[in-house]
């Protein structure tokens, strides 16, 4: 569970760091999307790594909860409320089939390109810019600007972050490590590290529903 985790985290932020090159306009996103769909080589052997890491993750999720489950049949006494554990610990498998559900739906949308549901009309796989290459901008642009779109993603991002900020620092635990001088750097990583990656995945369809980017996109 940890070890996927660290790298389904990795893999997060890698993302991240791709997607806001729409900030920096259609030269960027639109090369940088070209550089991996004409490098098979490179983007095949990742994807089969992520859905390897992501049936990993769910597989040790279940068995986590049976576990769980078979240790204590008969719930706590009391407030089920009040438990010492967080409440992003305590709905973790609530949130990771939740954004599995979201994570289907957006490569759907924004990998396979189903035209039936971004909601537009428009079919994302015909947009192409001045050089031929896909105009990945123009379809973020497009996607995003379907308020219903956009609402579900930042639903998802925040479901996603809560994930994280419980599952980062659990990660810390349960591999062992240990930060000696600064034994509050696990939690504080987990907090900010998951406010910062909520802020930047949403700033994206929240610039484009207030005109900030894409305005000239048809």
């Amino acid at each position: 569970m940890a070890a996927s985790g660290a790298l389904l985290f990795l893999f997060v932020v890698g993302h991240l760091v791709g997607n806001l090159q729409i900030f920096l306009g259609p030269e960027a996103i639109n090369r940088y999307g070209h550089f991996l769909q004409s490098n098979m080589e490179i983007i095949w052997p990742a994807r089969i790594g992520l859905i390897v890491l992501v049936a990993l993750h769910v597989w040790s999720a279940i068995l986590i909860s049976i576990e769980n489950t078979a240790a204590r049949p008969v719930g706590y006494a009391g407030d089920p409320a009040a438990p010492a554990a967080s409440y992003a610990s305590r709905t973790m498998l609530m949130s990771g089939i939740i954004i599995a559900a979201f994570i289907i739906y957006h490569l759907l949308h924004y990998t396979v390109q189903v035209k039936a549901i971004n909601l537009t009309g428009t079919d994302f796989l015909t947009l192409h810019d001045e050089k031929d290459r896909h105009d990945v901008y123009a379809m973020m642009v497009l996607g995003f600007r379907q308020p219903l779109v956009s609402g579900f993603y930042v639903v998802a991002m925040a479901l996603l972050c809560m994930h994280l900020s419980h599952g980062i620092y659990a990660m810390f635990q349960s591999l062992g490590i240990k930060v000696g001088c600064c034994p509050c750097l696990p939690k504080c990583l987990a907090k900010w590290g998951s406010i910062l990656i909520f802020l930047g995945y949403i700033s994206i369809p929240l610039a484009v529903l207030l005109r900030l980017i894409g305005k000239d996109v048809l």
